[in-house]
């Protein structure tokens, strides 16, 4: 059967991980937000990638959720000494993945294929695909004015009230390549439970890729980011109350409601399930909390199973 999954962030990046220790690696593609790219010293910094890649290295820090396990900061504490700004902390080990996406990108390398190459000299045989080659930087609205990601998700820490997301040049991106062609042999179609606004939505802003999605003839399934109305990780939370919304698994159905015949929540949320349903959606109430490794396989088994 061949899978296909949609990730950002660290949901995203652990249900990989679950998916790659129950489904063959030829039948499996991740296609991850870069919404949240950016330049950082000069070096083209892709987090969600990265974090992805790294969490199915094995290399990735349980702890923060992003950067590398067991990394050292000299770099970035001398970058401090000397009066830089080091709210953006980039490891050393981290630092090596940056320096060499960077090369290839000014050599004229796509970002898929560095990608790729990342992946291959770190053992990974898994595709995993940025949504395009193009640059999409998410803009974040909030009452203190618009906003770039990193700037709004790190250094402000997701304290200004949010208004609105635009991904600005989206509108001239394309989707990477294979990305459209993995849509078209999936069987199977994995929304992860990622942030619907700015690691999701991103995806799905790339032209030609909703409607691909909706015109997909596999069985789109999509695990909720909320359980028992909170985030997991990250501002989905505050995002969905800034947006006048309900903090619950049924307010991000609803935000998928155009493409997904199936939603997941978890069993906490089991009383939901008419609010779900009432949209047009499918519903499973499935333990998805991804604290450990063999929570992440059994969450990955069970999905494919019920998919199968």
């Amino acid at each position: 059967m061949n899978v296909l999954a949609l990730a950002g962030g660290v949901g995203g990046a652990k249900l990989a991980a679950g998916l790659s220790q129950v489904v063959a690696q030829d039948d499996l593609t991740i296609v991850v937000n870069t919404g949240d790219d950016f330049d950082w010293m000069g070096l083209r910094i892709c987090p969600d990638l990265d974090t992805v890649v790294y969490t199915l290295a094995g290399l990735d820090n349980p702890q923060t959720g992003w950067g590398v396990q067991n990394d050292t900061f000299h770099v970035l504490d001398s970058l401090r000494s000397m009066g830089c700004e080091a709210w953006f902390r980039v490891g050393d080990r981290d630092l090596a993945t940056h320096l060499f996406r960077t090369r290839e990108l000014q050599a004229g390398i796509s970002l898929s294929e560095v990608t790729r190459a990342i992946c291959r000299k770190i053992g990974i045989g898994i595709k995993v695909l940025p949504m395009t080659d193009s640059s999409v930087p998410t803009i974040v609205d909030t009452d203190e004015g618009t906003l770039t990601f990193q700037d709004y998700f790190v250094r402000r820490k997701c304290e200004p009230r949010t208004r609105g997301f635009t991904f600005r040049g989206i509108e001239n991106a394309t989707p990477a390549p294979g990305v459209l062609s993995a849509l078209e042999c999936a069987n199977a179609i994995i929304v992860c439970p990622s942030n619907p606004f700015v690691s999701i939505g991103p995806i799905l802003a790339v032209p030609g890729l909703k409607p691909a999605l909706s015109a997909s003839r596999a069985t789109v399934v999509a695990i909720s980011p909320i359980i028992a109305g909170r985030a997991v990780k990250g501002p989905t939370a505050r995002m969905l109350g800034d947006a006048g919304m309900a903090v619950s698994a049924a307010s991000v159905a609803g935000l998928y409601r155009d493409f997904v015949d199936l939603f997941v929540v978890d069993v906490a949320d089991e009383m939901l399930r008419p609010q779900v349903e009432s949209l047009g959606i499918g519903f499973r109430a499935l333990p998805i909390l991804m604290d450990t490794p063999q929570s992440r396989a059994a969450l990955a088994r069970t999905l494919i199973d019920m998919l199968a």
